[in-house]
C-alpha cells in the first residue's frame, strides 16, 4: 500500500510543477529556459540530497564499461518530455496536448512491462490487465475529452472546433511519441537506480543530462540565458523556482518504483494522480489555473480509472 500512495503523490506533484513552471515562462518568455531553470533547480537539491544519503555522487568507472549505454539517457528524454508539452500547447490546444502524452505514457508502460524492456520488471498483457487498459482508456477520455466535446456542443459549435484538421497529425503523434518517451524515461531511471543502489542517484544523473543540454540549447543555440533576469524581483513569486524541486520528486519517485511494482502500475497510478491534481487545480483556481467546475462526467471518469488500477493490480 505504501508503494501505491508514493505513486499517487509522485503523480500528484506533476500538475503542481506544469503550473508552477508555466507560471515561470511567463516571465522568462522560453519553454526551454523555463525548463533549464527547473532542471538545474532540481539537479542542486538532488545533488544535495545524494550527498546526504549516499554522501557521494561519484559513479564508479566500471559502471561506464560494464553496463549497458542507454542507461544514462534518461534525462535526455525527460528533456523531451517535459518541454514538449510547451511546444505543442499552441497547436493542438489543451486537451490534446494533455491527452496524446498520457496515451503514449499507457501505451509505452504496457509495452515495456510485456516484453521486460530496459530490465523492467516482466508483467505479461493478460486479459485481465487488457479490460484495466480499456477501462482506463475510457476513463482518461471520461475526465479529459468528454467536458470540452460536451462544452462544445453545447455551444452548437462542435462542428466547427471538431472538424479534424490532417495537418495536426504530425503534431499529434509527436504528442503520443513524447508520452512514450516520459513512460521510457522512468524505466530507464529505473534500472540506473537499481545499478547505482540508489533511487535518488539516479534521480540525480538524469536531471544533470538534462540541465547539461538545456544549458548548451538556452545559451548557445538559442542565446536566451539572459532572460533570466525577468523572473528576478520583489514582484515576482518566489515559489516560481520550485518546480524543479517537484520534477525531482516524480523522477526519484518513478525510478524508487518502477524496479518494485513495474513500470505499468506506476505510471497508472501517476497519471491517476495527475488528473485528480488537475482537477483540483481547475476546481479552485490553485497557482493562477483558469477555475473551472467538475463536472459529473470527470467523477465518473475518475472512478473508471480507479477501477482499471485495482484490474491491473489484480494480475
Amino acid at each position: 500500500m505504501f508503494y501505491l500512495i508514493f505513486a499517487l503523490a509522485a503523480g500528484l506533484v506533476v500538475p503542481i510543477q506544469t503550473a508552477v513552471n508555466s507560471r515561470l515562462r511567463s516571465y522568462v518568455t522560453s519553454p526551454f529556459l523555463a525548463s533549464f531553470v527547473s532542471f538545474s533547480v532540481g539537479t542542486m537539491f538532488l545533488f544535495f540530497i545524494t550527498l546526504l544519503t549516499k554522501h557521494t555522487v561519484l559513479i564508479d568507472s566500471s559502471i561506464f564499461y560494464n553496463e549497458p549505454k542507454w542507461i544514462w539517457i534518461g534525462g535526455v528524454l525527460g528533456l523531451i518530455g517535459l518541454t514538449a508539452n510547451i511546444l505543442l500547447f499552441p497547436v493542438l490546444g489543451s486537451v490534446q496536448t494533455v491527452v496524446l502524452p498520457i496515451m503514449g505514457q499507457i501505451i509505452m508502460s504496457i509495452i515495456i512491462d510485456h516484453f521486460g524492456l530496459f530490465h523492467a520488471p516482466e508483467h505479461a498483457l493478460s486479459p485481465l490487465r487488457f479490460i484495466g487498459l480499456i477501462v482506463l482508456v475510457i476513463g482518461v477520455i471520461m475526465v479529459i475529452v468528454l467536458p470540452d466535446w460536451l462544452r462544445k456542443r453545447k455551444q452548437h459549435n462542435a462542428l466547427q472546433n471538431d472538424t479534424p484538421d490532417a495537418s495536426k497529425l504530425p503534431f499529434q503523434v509527436s504528442g503520443i511519441f513524447a508520452g512514450m518517451l516520459m513512460a521510457t524515461q522512468s524505466a530507464i531511471n529505473g534500472k540506473l537506480g537499481s545499478i547505482l543502489a540508489s533511487p535518488v542517484h539516479a534521480a540525480f544523473i538524469s536531471f544533470l543530462v538534462g540541465t547539461i543540454f538545456l544549458f548548451i540549447i538556452v545559451t548557445f543555440i538559442r542565446r536566451e540565458i539572459h532572460q533570466l533576469k525577468f523572473a528576478i524581483g520583489k514582484d515576482k513569486p518566489k515559489w516560481i523556482w520550485i518546480g524543479g524541486i517537484l520534477g525531482a520528486f516524480f523522477v526519484f519517485g518513478m525510478s524508487y518504483l518502477v524496479p518494485i511494482i513495474g513500470t505499468g502500475l506506476v505510471v497508472i497510478i501517476c497519471l491517476f494522480g495527475q488528473i485528480i491534481c488537475s482537477i483540483l487545480l481547475d476546481s479552485f483556481g490553485w497557482i493562477g489555473a483558469k477555475q473551472k467546475k467538475v463536472t459529473g462526467v470527470q467523477y465518473l471518469g475518475l472512478t473508471f480509472i480507479f477501477l482499471a488500477i485495482v484490474l491491473i493490480r489484480m494480475n
